[in-house]
């Protein structure tokens, strides 16, 4: 049997988390807002027991003269393609006290090469009907470049975008555009609650280590010059630094064909190493107060570090995290939302890559129900930490997150993650066949254990951000309360 099995935290290690307000690559459960009050639970999600032995489509492998490592997915279904470029590097191989040059040098990609302004590549992307985009974060081991178009044009799509792959210029105006655009976006981003507990658990959990920024500092914003992002351009931007992976309507030998023609000229070089800043949780709990006088409503995150991409509680802790925040049976939702109604949406997440990331239990309520919410958060956190799951939520959670991956059969980005991701990390050339076993696997056990492990109650950071005068009190009750003023 051919089956997908879709990367449910691929995302993480290859997307960026502004552009998306996402991952990381990381896996973010999607907040369940769909009510299910009156709905009583089965636990009888319907999973062909095939599922669980599958063999997934290998991909074909090539290496380009030019060292450009190039893995296809064939499939002939529809008259299009996908294509995937990781540069290694990304955020974290900007200068220390510069985060934010890999993200504008991909931002600025498509506004202007050698041969085109951004309005003239712009116009032949829309005319060829293709798409290009690119993204990286400060937090981010990879820059990341999306290119779709229709398999009649590939020569053409290709062409255009090995010229803006290779060829920026990033012209001087165009920065000063990119630049006001994204402080202006950042300020509007600033007086969103939910963003500004965001930046704060990030901080609390990381301190100084690059993991923490959600965005690049302002003063990186501001400060960063075009000579920046040609230099970054020049030293990671190189073809034996990139994995491609290709998805579509291409036979591996026009593929090489068209590559070589589009990018074959492109010079290999030596790019720096990347090397990862110490990382020093913190070791002890922390209360986070974000002062908004007069806000209704309160935006709570509490959590703490997680694990590596590669690390071994991965499973066990997808489980876990489904049965905690992970949708709309989640422990955290019938709790707070269908029981309670203190919230409209409640969810868990944890993320993870070439460094551990965060586990965090994330809701944002109104103010009169602030302390409730805290409680009940912290009262299901314990109670996953203490009591072991019930078999029947075990089951639910391993059947859902099982059924779950034949919803992206034919979704070409998420093959193209998983082939990444397997790849990135060094996996398994079966990773990807036995997911469905190693996650039917998990047992009540693990489950409590890694809830014990990465949601410790002697390292679980608290992020209020609401009206101060409010929230002083009740946050006080779980320890030293720092508190900062908001927008």
């Amino acid at each position: 049997m051919r089956c997908v099995i879709p990367f449910l935290l691929g995302g993480s290690l290859l997307m960026p988390l502004l552009a998306h307000t996402q991952v990381p690559g990381t896996q973010v459960a999607e907040r369940a807002t769909e009510s299910i009050r009156g709905v009583e639970l089965k636990g009888r999600v319907p999973v062909n027991p095939q599922l669980l032995h599958v063999s997934l489509p290998t991909p074909q492998e090539a290496v380009l003269s030019n060292g450009l490592q190039v893995f296809l997915l064939e499939d002939h279904k529809l008259p299009a393609f996908s294509l995937q470029f990781s540069i290694h590097g990304g955020g974290l191989a900007d200068p220390p006290g510069r985060y934010g040059v890999a993200m504008m040098t991909a931002a600025m990609l498509q506004e202007g090469t050698q041969q085109h302004d951004s309005r003239e590549i712009a116009k032949k992307f829309a005319t060829l009907g293709a798409s290009f985009g690119a993204a990286a974060t400060p937090s981010s081991m990879e820059t990341i470049i999306n290119v779709t178009g229709l398999s009649e044009n590939a020569a053409a799509i290709l062409a255009l975008a090995a010229d803006v792959v290779r060829n920026p210029t990033f012209p001087a105006d165009e920065l000063e555009k990119f630049r006001a655009r994204y402080l202006s976006r950042l300020q509007h981003l600033r007086s969103l609650p939910g963003f500004q507990a965001r930046e704060a658990f990030m901080g609390a959990v990381y301190g100084e280590h690059p993991g923490r920024y959600v965005t690049p500092p302002e003063s990186v914003l501001r400060a960063v010059t075009r000579e920046e992002l040609a230099g970054y351009h020049d030293a990671y931007y190189r073809p034996n630094n990139v994995i491609l992976v290709v998805h579509g309507d291409l036979t591996l030998e026009e593929l090489i064909m068209r590559l070589e023609k589009a990018f074959g000229a492109w010079q290999k070089a030596e790019s720096p190493p990347v090397s990862l800043p110490d990382l020093s949780p913190p070791g002890k709990p922390g209360v986070v107060l974000i002062d908004r006088p007069g806000s209704v409503q309160t935006s709570l995150w509490v959590g703490s570090l997680g694990i590596r991409r590669d690390g071994k509680d991965y499973f066990p802790l997808l489980v876990m995290n489904h049965i905690l925040g992970g949708g709309p049976a989640s422990r955290l939702f019938l709790n707070l939302r269908e029981d309670k109604g203190y919230t409209y949406g409640v969810s868990s997440l944890f993320t993870g890559t070439n460094f551990p990331g965060v586990v965090a239990a994330i809701t944002d309520v109104r103010s009169e129900v602030t302390a409730a919410a805290i409680q009940e958060l912290m009262s299901e956190i314990q109670r996953i930490v203490a009591e072991p799951v019930s078999v029947q939520e075990l089951s639910s959670a391993k059947r859902a997150l099982i059924g779950g991956f034949a919803l992206s059969l034919d979704a070409p980005r998420a093959l193209i993650t998983n082939v990444l991701t397997q790849k990135s990390y060094g996996f398994p050339e079966n990773y990807w066949d036995t997911f469905p076993q190693q996650v039917e696997a998990i047992t009540a056990d693990d489950i409590q254990r890694v809830a014990g492990k990465y949601y410790d109650a002697e390292r679980l950071q608290l992020i209020a951000v609401g009206d101060g005068a409010a929230l002083r009190g009740i946050l006080a009750k779980y320890g030293e309360v720092q508190a900062i003023s908001g927008q």
